[in-house]
């Protein structure tokens, strides 16, 4: 691949450059979903019902993590955007070198916290006592593959903050072949279970770091970097931060909400714990257009934002959630009425299939409204204003989303069904959000022009 495939925002028709890039980023959220899903898939065909709650429940957490970090990272994608906008390629190696030497620290440090705390962790989450020691494994082996991970997600960051989505893609087609391959051996034909599938998941994320190295090093870039910038730069770091700690903060207490409400589900009895984890599992495929749409705008607005062009990144921003509107109205109706047979991909058991489709159902008027929320979300943070996502996200997990499942799990015959519809309800809270802070961003701009 050549630097052609760096796609310049700032110029050309809106909606093919959106797809251009949306295209390869989708596509690489499919393949990191299945290669994520194969855990799962695997488990629930040579394991049982304590083998599908630990790793939904585990791979939950993990997936959990993961976010963060891309959410962190989210920061550096933005910084390298608006440098490529500004023409100032010497400023974007800066804030790659940072990049690099910030993610490190972060993943020595996580990894040890995790391995140490894994047995408190699984318990907080209370999964089921026949699934306990499968989940602690499972958690303590992705645990000590989590530099891998956090290398393979900051790599993609990069590449996408400088209009690269094709390189991400290539990589996570590498992850979810190798992942598959790897991980019928050990616990399909070798019976190693819950820690077979955790093993081959880490082994496949390395050799396509190893793999995306070594392209990366051939590639032509449109930024000055060197081994020798890899150090912190205290302004690029402060400018990173700035965006990424706000987006961090509300995806981790956005997952910590998850978690609870993973708890509360896995409080009513093993088979609802497993249906929930083969529908997280389906969310994880169901989410992917609305995550598509937000790297998308948030790399469009933050290029153009660069470059002076406002009024291009919000043509771009509303383009990007119109289209995926259009997108989510299918996967609603696959998931509304589809569930049952999605679900059966992942496990034979009639009862945990029935669970998983209950969930579905009230979950899946979501991914209509998921794209007008996270369309929104790129578009603030593209702007470098990642205080409206932050203060959003949080009231929403904690204000909303949190008390809601606690008040349909404590109704009489609570099913997944009910706890299914906590997270449409607090999208919907999301989207009232956003339109008072536009609202009052308008308000202000009016007051400072009429001064």
């Amino acid at each position: 691949m050549s630097a052609k495939k760096e796609i310049s925002f700032t110029e050309g028709p809106i909606f093919g450059s959106l797809i251009r890039f949306a295209g390869p980023v989708l596509g690489a959220l499919i393949l990191q979903a299945a290669y994520g899903a194969v855990d799962l898939l695997v488990v629930g065909q040579f394991g049982d019902a304590a083998s599908i709650s630990a790793v939904g429940t585990a791979s939950s957490f993990m997936q959990m993590v993961t976010f963060i970090i891309t959410s962190l990272a989210m920061g550096s994608t933005v910084l390298i955007g608006q440098h490529i906008g500004e023409k100032n390629p010497k400023a974007a190696g800066d804030a790659v070198g940072t990049t690099i030497i910030l993610f490190a620290v972060i993943g020595i440090v996580l990894t040890v916290a995790l391995e140490a705390s894994a047995e408190v962790i699984v318990r907080i989450l209370q999964v089921p006592e026949s699934a306990t020691e499968k989940a602690v494994l499972y958690l303590r082996i992705c645990s000590g593959g989590l530099l891998v991970i956090i290398t393979y997600n900051v790599i993609s960051g990069i590449l996408r903050g400088i209009g690269n989505a094709n390189l991400p893609f290539v990589f996570v087609i590498i992850v979810c072949f190798l992942n598959i391959d790897a991980e019928l051996l050990p616990s399909g034909l070798l019976g190693m279970d819950v820690a077979g599938v955790a093993i081959a998941t880490v082994f496949a994320q390395f050799v396509s770091v190893v793999f995306s190295l070594g392209i990366i090093r051939r590639q032509k870039m449109p930024l000055e970097f060197s081994l020798k910038q890899c150090r912190i730069y205290p302004v690029e770091l402060k400018k990173i931060l700035h965006v990424g700690i706000p987006i961090a903060l509300q995806e981790t207490l956005s997952e910590v909400s998850f978690l609870v409400i993973n708890s509360i589900v896995n409080s009513m009895g093993l088979m609802p714990s497993a249906g929930y984890g083969v529908a997280q599992k389906l969310v994880s495929f169901i989410m992917l257009v609305p995550s598509s749409v937000m790297q998308s705008v948030s790399a469009f607005v933050a290029q153009n934002i660069g470059a002076g062009k406002q009024k291009r990144a919000q043509r771009g921003y509303l383009t990007a959630m119109g289209t995926g509107v259009c997108i989510g109205i299918l996967v609603f109706l696959a998931g509304f009425f589809g569930g049952s047979a999605m679900s059966s991909l992942f496990t034979s058991d009639a009862e945990v299939i029935a669970e998983s489709a209950s969930y579905l159902r009230g979950f899946c008027l979501d991914c209509i409204l998921t794209c007008v929320m996270f369309s929104t979300s790129g578009y603030f943070n593209g702007c470098g204003n990642s205080m409206p996502v932050m203060l959003q996200g949080i009231s929403a997990a904690f204000c909303v989303r949190i008390p809601v499942a606690l008040y349909m799990a404590s109704l009489p015959g609570a099913s997944l069904f009910y706890i299914g519809l906590t997270t449409p309800i607090s999208t919907l809270y999301g989207i009232l959000f956003y339109g008072i802070c536009f609202a009052w961003i308008r308000r202000k701009k009016g007051k400072k022009h009429a001064a």
